[in-house]
């Protein structure tokens, strides 16, 4: 028996037999499986691959933010780098020692 069916048949006994909590909680439980289901299909996860994908998605995230970390922290140091270097530049010239620089 399919969702399907599984759902027709429950909303059908909750109609002949009044809706029991157990019977409307069975209900909602198989419309969210089936809407779920027609999300994956629409989103093309529906699949046995599907796995295999949102896998290597991630392993593809974990590596742009890997990457993008690292590209941020060696911009930070270039920058600190580059302010020291115009700190020490500055120094020396107000110490009058510009003569070392030419």
């Amino acid at each position: 028996m399919n969702r399907e069916d599984m759902l027709t048949k429950l909303i059908a006994q909750a109609g002949a037999e009044g809706a029991e909590l157990i019977t409307l909680r069975a209900i909602v439980e198989e419309a969210s499986e089936m809407g779920a289901g027609r999300v994956l299909e629409r989103i093309g996860l529906g699949d046995k691959r599907a796995q295999d994908d949102i896998d290597e998605l991630r392993e593809l995230l974990g590596a742009w933010r890997a990457a993008k970390a690292s590209a941020w922290k060696a911009a930070v140091t270039w920058i600190v780098r580059g302010a020291m270097a115009l700190l020490l530049i500055g120094i020396a010239f107000r110490l009058g020692e510009m003569g070392m620089l030419k």
